[in-house]
């Protein structure tokens, strides 16, 4: 997939499409922006409450070009029961995981247009002024055989795990301004790169870390889709929304390659805040190094795909982030994870963890039951105000909208964090 060739102006009903910058252009990326508007919650000046989420809605598609399609009605059942959960939630900044990259913003378009801002179940349409979306890792063919099965091809020999360029994609949709000429990609940045990487081992061997020869390490990206900095502007103050969507840690073998992979792309953020030699060794996709600005304001969007206790990440992979000094964790809750855990029982019965802090419904039996994968993780200068995931209770109306298998919206759960942004 080219990756070269600069965006065509967006044809959609809002403002045309501004350049995110030269890097963003060049690599296919897409802001969509809107005339000025008053700023959510208050005026600059002022500490407004600002609301962030993350929600892996699995509107991604068997086939390209079928995301467009389900999206261009207005009638596809799933997506309108994914738009009403966010309609219900309502949050300023949301980062949308396992959404099909589509270039020119077509598919954010038509999900803004035809669900968005439509209302659906009763519930108050949501407009989004401002997005982005890049191109993602994932179908992106490699050109070697990077499963070691004796092929070349398929989605597991991609750059991330997919059957076509995009596939399980991410979107960021605000009602802030997103400064697009500050937006940072690092979808090129190799693995090897990174100083002491969990690069995995071919067990049947001796030789340590091997399993990926030279050759493929020196293509080998990191992202199993991409990492963003998007800036976002609130009032006078700019918080940076960290979006990703590590790997996994499964479908792999004693070799463990998808398991490192997810450690490391948590790594990243943990290190890009980092000030210092921490972070000197990052580079973005136009080859500027380093890392965030030290005392920037921030907040890490995604499903991590690890838990703190439970499931088969590394043992410290979350914990990066959790328990790094310059990271809140507010640890949303719900009910309706508390009840779903008892309730299915299985492989929620060994867990370790608090089943309110599960945020999404994996398979009970035999593994590895529900989980803590997706996280809203706010730099300690922004003061959390409240936090929850929308998981209700069986005996909610809404618990429709999340449902059980097969789920009418999808096996992750939305989690917001509301925190306090002075302007």
């Amino acid at each position: 997939m080219s990756m070269s060739r600069p965006d065509r102006p967006s044809t959609a009903r809002r403002t045309p499409l501004v350049a995110a910058s030269v890097a963003a252009i060049a690599l296919g990326a897409s802001v969509v922006a809107a005339p000025a508007h008053a700023a959510p919650g208050g005026e600059p000046g002022r500490a407004d409450t600002v609301r962030v989420a993350t929600y892996n809605l699995s509107l991604n598609r068997n086939f390209e070009g079928q995301l467009v399609a389900d999206l261009s009605t207005g009638a596809n059942a799933q997506a309108k029961t994914v738009a009403e959960i966010i309609q219900r939630t309502n949050p300023d900044i949301v980062l949308l995981n396992e959404f099909d990259y589509v270039p020119d913003g077509v598919a954010v378009d038509l999900f803004r247009d035809n669900y968005l801002e439509v209302s659906q179940g009763g519930a108050d349409p949501v407009e989004y002024p401002y997005a982005f979306v890049a191109p993602s890792n994932t179908g992106v063919p490699s050109g070697f055989d990077l499963n070691n099965n004796g092929v070349i091809g398929g989605g597991d020999d991609a750059f991330g795990f997919g059957f076509f360029p995009g596939q399980y994609g991410m979107a960021v949709l605000s009602k802030y301004p997103i400064d697009e000429s500050a937006v940072r990609t690092f979808q090129h940045f190799l693995w090897k790169d990174m100083p002491g990487a969990l690069l995995p081992d071919d067990p049947s061997t001796e030789a340590p870390a091997d399993w990926y020869s030279p050759e493929e390490l020196d293509v080998f990206r990191l992202s199993s889709k991409s990492h963003w900095d998007v800036p976002v502007e609130i009032g006078h103050r700019t918080v940076h929304v960290l979006a990703s969507h590590p790997t996994p840690p499964t479908f792999d073998g004693a070799e463990d390659r998808n398991g490192t992979r997810n450690h490391d792309e948590i790594r990243f953020w943990a290190d890009y805040v980092s000030p210092g030699a921490a972070s000197s060794y990052i580079y973005d996709d136009t080859g500027v190094s380093g890392g965030l600005k030290p005392g920037s304001s921030f907040v890490i969007l995604g499903d991590q795909n690890a838990d703190p206790l439970d499931g088969d990440s590394t043992d410290d992979a979350i914990h990066q982030l959790l328990g790094h000094p310059r990271i809140t964790d507010p640890m949303p809750m719900s009910a309706g994870a508390a009840e779903a855990a008892e309730l299915q029982g299985g492989a929620n019965l060994a867990h370790e963890g608090d089943p309110s802090l599960d945020t999404a419904d994996f398979n009970d039996n035999p593994a590895p039951g529900n989980l803590r994968a997706d996280y809203v993780l706010p730099s300690k200068d922004l003061r959390v105000a409240d936090a929850g995931v929308f998981w209700p209770l069986s005996s909610d109306p809404l618990s429709a909208l999340t449902g059980t298998f097969p789920f009418p919206s999808s096996d992750h759960r939305l989690v917001w964090v509301d925190v306090h942004v002075r302007g």
